[in-house]
């Protein structure tokens, strides 16, 4: 019986590892569409409620029963999905990009934080490690960028709370679900729902017209279909059935993976920094996962 439950979350625990490679694309993608924040996430999200529902079409399910969810399920997903990305794109409109982001990136680190605060869960030395190893890498990667000009920045200070909020809201939502574990996978395509709705509003309210190219529309379909769409379905299999602690600090290997396919799309320029950052990264990663990779 241990057997096969180490190998359950084993199989969880790569599963949600999909996730991180999927967003690893996000970056590039939103960096050739270039939409409207919110509208790029209510046409994703909008997607990947599709594929959702297309999931329960084809195993001939019905649609919305896995809908109904207490009101603490839903309050956790809009929470996460629509809460998250509202106030990252905040913290970008209101403060400079790239320390913006870097602050966001806390969210990984306060994974593996959190998880330690779940019954039966505890933090060992290797977790707490790799994570210090993945932020550092995570600075090491923003740090030539730190000194640009913050100008354009309307209001940093509150920017910076946006994206420390960000960063909260996703790790306890990921960490959150672990406690919500008999909601099924299949409950996600309501929540992207929702969260496309908001985002519709948003955009209708606050953006002006978009007036991007067939390419770029599709594009932003394609991010419904992955690291917003797919993604967040494998992230909830990974956050309550997989190793919580193993997947908070490899979420770390998303900035890296991401700076790779800005550099190879010719959106970058390598230097000794990144690499010293991916090395940090990556052996971050692994000395988190230390106790998963020995069994």
């Amino acid at each position: 019986m241990a057997g096969a439950s180490n190998a359950a979350t084993r199989a969880a625990t790569l599963v949600g590892f999909g996730a991180i490679l999927l967003w690893s694309s996000l970056a590039l993608l939103t960096t050739i569409a270039e939409p409207p924040p919110f509208l790029g996430v209510a046409v994703a999200f909008s997607v990947a409620a599709v594929l959702g529902m297309g999931k329960r079409l084809y195993a001939r399910e019905p649609l919305f029963a896995a809908w109904r969810q207490p009101r603490a399920a839903w309050a956790l997903g809009l929470a996460g999905l629509f809460g998250y990305h509202a106030c990252y794109f905040a913290a970008l409109s209101l403060a400079p990009p790239v320390e913006a982001t870097l602050v966001n990136y806390l969210w990984p680190l306060l994974i593996v934080l959190f998880a330690g605060l779940l019954p039966g869960e505890r933090l060992r030395w290797f977790h707490l490690g790799g994570a210090a190893l993945g932020l550092i890498g995570c600075v090491l990667i923003v740090a030539p960028a730190l000194d640009a000009p913050a100008s354009a920045a309307r209001n940093p200070l509150a920017g910076y709370a946006f994206a420390a909020a960000a960063a909260l809201l996703w790790a306890g939502y990921s960490v959150l679900s672990r406690r919500l574990a008999n909601v099924p996978s299949d409950a996600v395509a309501g929540f992207c729902a929702g969260t496309a709705a908001l985002a519709w509003a948003c955009h209708f309210l606050f953006e002006p017209s978009f007036a991007g190219d067939a390419a770029a529309w599709a594009i932003m379909a394609a991010m419904g279909l992955g690291p917003v769409g797919l993604a967040f379905y494998l992230w909830d299999i990974g956050m309550k059935r997989g190793d919580i602690k193993a997947l908070g600090a490899a979420s770390y290997l998303t900035p890296l993976l991401s700076t790779g396919l800005l550099l190879l799309a010719g959106r970058g320029t390598p230097s000794l920094a990144l690499a010293l950052a991916a090395a940090l990264i990556v052996g971050g990663a692994v000395l988190a996962s230390k106790d998963m990779l020995r069994r």
